[in-house]
């Protein structure tokens, strides 16, 4: 079989220091290099950062203990993870990111309406999560904020730029850089450092309406993450253990997501925190001169392999999102051109939102989170329940495939979910400390956000009735014809039905 340019670049890019040659086509087998070994670090640095810190400042806030908060957050942690880990293994058994999948469930078209919703919860994060740099490093060294977001989205898209190999080394690195660190402020902590004579907030204890409320971040925080996972598992061999993936992401991002969430609790409880790297300066200066600002510098370039994450998937989903409307070849000139537009969007956002536009921009991204949860719903109950693993992959780069261009079965459960979450909704605006949006069954709550869950089994179980009707033995005769060949003739080619 002959081997076209673009497979033979993505060859070179797993051997050295090369631009990746694949994006949202299919990775052929011979290609499939990663190792399993891999996932559980990669994913436990996704979580192990000052942003998850500022998670644990939430339960203070309220009222609740560090030690419950901890425990809230923990199990939200863990049973939003249950979410991502199952999405992760669908990338070594189908090749391909996650967002393509989906049009088995959405139709080559009809999955514009979850690629608005992911691309904007990429972007967002990013800006937030640049933000917070920049709000840190010119609070401890008093750094231009503006060069700070030129510098991350910079670095960000170059290690988005050169991709999948590139990204796993730069997470490895971080993670044996900030591991120790926060290894040593953990314990700092429980001897009482960084006190400086402050006495800890004594008026907190234990609240359901607290509790619900930190389970629910935890929760959702990290089912956020279904969007990314197969993004980062597809280069790993078609027959890696499903189950062994699957316990390597939710030990590696629940462990992390966990502790970084007892952490900013403490911080909170005992330092009265409200700013991640501020705190880790004021903890590490009381140990040793200069290890604060250690400290400060290694968390921040320990984050950036998260500003790249957040970039890589959003050029898959934008391209995606391209090529649902127009065909187009995945080109390494492609993924260079769709992050330089990210990159510009991004950097452009950062600058224009000031102080409470931040505030508000958590808030807008609370509410895209409502859009991300009847999506993972349907797509899990697809993978797992209905089809069970078993795709046509070359029908989805067609619109006339078997997926069609619109699959009513995907977008009525998703519409059906979300319509069900609405009474649910609990938006609040932390810059003018006041309810944006608080549905009635919310307010018989007292505000605890429970509609996430609502979502995931109205979604779920109406996409599961919806889809008896759909005709698998056909669906199965068509897969058993396909071979190695046809998945790279298909992806990799612009066909004449999609132009």
């Amino acid at each position: 079989m002959s081997v076209s340019p673009l497979s033979a670049h993505a060859v070179e890019a797993g051997s050295g220091l090369a631009i990746e040659g694949h994006s949202i086509d299919y990775i052929p087998e011979n290609e499939r290099h990663a190792k399993l070994s891999s996932q559980g670090p990669f994913w436990f640095l996704g979580n192990f950062h000052f942003f998850t810190i500022s998670i644990g400042f939430v339960g203070p806030s309220l009222g609740l203990s560090a030690l419950w908060t901890l425990l809230a957050g923990a199990l939200g942690i863990m049973f939003g993870t249950l979410f991502m880990a199952f999405h992760g293994s669908q990338g070594p058994e189908m090749g391909l990111p996650q967002m393509i999948q989906s049009r088995a469930q959405f139709g080559y078209r009809g999955v514009i309406l979850a690629l608005m919703a992911t691309m904007f919860v990429f972007v967002g994060f990013n800006v937030v999560n640049t933000s917070l740099i920049m709000n840190g490093l010119e609070h401890v060294f008093g750094i231009d904020p503006t060069l700070v977001a030129v510098t991350v989205v910079m670095i960000g898209a170059l290690l988005a730029i050169y991709g999948h190999d590139l990204m796993h080394k730069a997470f490895k690195w971080a993670l044996l850089a900030t591991l120790p660190l926060y290894t040593l402020v953990t314990v700092a902590l429980m001897f009482g450092a960084g006190r400086d004579g402050a006495a800890p907030a004594s008026d907190l204890g234990f609240s359901w309406i607290a509790f619900a409320t930190l389970f629910a971040i935890g929760a959702s925080y990290n089912i956020s993450y279904a969007p990314y996972v197969s993004d980062y598992s597809r280069y790993l061999p078609k027959n890696t253990s499903r189950w062994k993936l699957i316990a390597a992401v939710f030990i590696g991002a629940s462990l992390s997501g966990s502790w970084m969430i007892g952490l900013g609790a403490w911080l909170a409880q005992e330092l009265r925190a409200a700013d991640a790297l501020v705190a880790l300066n004021q903890v590490g200066s009381s140990l040793l001169p200069g290890l604060g600002n250690l400290l400060v510098v290694v968390s921040v370039l320990g984050f950036l392999p998260i500003i790249a994450l957040n970039t890589y998937s959003a050029m898959l989903t934008l391209l995606t999102g391209v090529d649902s409307i127009k065909k187009i070849t995945p080109t390494p000139r492609a993924r260079v051109l769709s992050i330089g537009v990210i990159s510009t969007v991004l950097l452009t956002c950062v600058l224009s939102l000031k102080g409470d536009g931040i505030a508000l921009l958590n808030t807008f991204l609370v509410l895209l989170l409502y859009f991300l949860v009847p999506w993972t719903a349907v797509n899990l109950v697809d993978y797992f329940f209905v089809r069970k693993g078993r795709y046509a992959i070359p029908h989805f780069f067609t619109p006339k495939g078997i997926y069609g261009a619109w699959q009513l079965r995907g977008i009525v459960a998703y519409l059906l979910g979300f319509a069900a979450m609405v009474p649910f909704f609990y938006i609040f605006d932390a810059a003018a400390n006041q309810e944006v949006f608080v549905g009635p069954l919310a307010r018989l709550l007292e505000g605890v956000d429970i509609a996430w869950l609502v979502g995931l089994v109205v979604s779920g179980l109406s996409y599961y009735l919806l889809s008896r009707s759909i005709d698998l033995a056909a669906e199965r005769r068509v897969i058993d014809t396909l071979s190695e060949r046809d998945m790279l003739a298909m992806t990799e080619q612009p066909s004449e039905a999609g132009r």
